[in-house]
């Protein structure tokens, strides 16, 4: 079976793989996490606005640091994440300090068979449409778990850097949609020296191609906006020109590195 149609197992693979190195890494600080640290960032929170006695649906949430942020602000979050082992250690993380956050473990096009509700905001974040090949059956998702009148807030880096090689010296890959990119990497974003390797298999979307996903699927975009900066130290040859705010040193303002879409599900009544 190819990479491509074999996708769904490689990347559960290589997430599961990623997992025990990611929680104990500085990047994703679990210690002060623990002790009460948000994971959020200001982009998403102030997108996100005051979320208590909120219902959210955070797609693709890794181990759940962002989720029971959430919940921290007073929402009722169900977080879900095709990683078995990922969801296995938020489960543990919400049981040690008392949170009442829901997780699913599945692949998001699935969550149907696992989830029947719809809630007032749906959330997404950095680093998750690149692993889906179809958006506009993602689209579909997102539009089907918003209420009437609910908000869709997705930050996602800028599809511009994911056209770089990964020292962002020369164009390597398409802007556009070229179909599936198979590659392997040994460490991972979070401890580039880590001594784990796996296989993964990601797909590019330029922005045209997410926004009408969106569109399709009865959801108006209310806000755009690209920022020159990404607020975590995961790619080559950084600098971080103020507190948690990195560019690549010699690209400077140059390029996206971020951006965001708030878009409001249509009330058909």
């Amino acid at each position: 079976m190819s990479a491509e149609l074999n996708y769904l197992e490689i990347n559960r693979q290589s997430w599961n793989n990623r997992t025990d190195t990611h929680l104990k890494s500085e990047f994703y600080d679990l210690d002060g996490f623990m002790k009460g640290k948000t994971s959020l960032n200001s982009i998403e929170l102030n997108l996100l606005g005051d979320v208590k006695g909120k219902s959210i649906l955070h797609l693709q949430c890794h181990f759940g640091q962002d989720t029971i942020s959430l919940s921290r602000l007073g929402a009722e979050v169900t977080g879900v994440d095709l990683s078995d082992k990922a969801i296995e250690r938020a489960k543990q993380i919400a049981k040690e300090i008392n949170s009442d956050t829901k997780f699913i473990c599945c692949n998001i096009y699935d969550l149907p068979d696992h989830l029947d509700e719809q809630f007032d905001l749906v959330f997404t974040s950095y680093g998750t449409i690149g692993w889906l090949p179809d958006l506009d059956k993602w689209a579909s998702i997102v539009s089907k778990y918003l209420k009437p009148n609910g908000q869709f807030v997705f930050v996602e880096f800028h599809p511009v850097v994911w056209m770089f090689d990964d020292n962002f010296e020369k164009i390597g890959y398409n802007y556009f949609n070229s179909g599936a990119i198979v590659e392997s990497e040994t460490g991972t974003y979070a401890d580039k020296t880590a001594d784990i390797s796996q296989e993964y298999v990601m797909w590019n979307h330029d922005l045209s191609e997410v926004i009408t996903s969106l569109i399709k699927n009865k959801l108006e975009v209310a806000s755009f906006n690209e920022f020159d900066y990404s607020p975590y130290n995961c790619f080559s040859k950084t600098i971080e020109f103020e507190s948690k705010k990195y560019r690549i040193e010699h690209l400077g303002n140059k390029i996206p590195m971020v951006y965001s879409i708030v878009a409001k599900k249509k009330n058909n009544n």
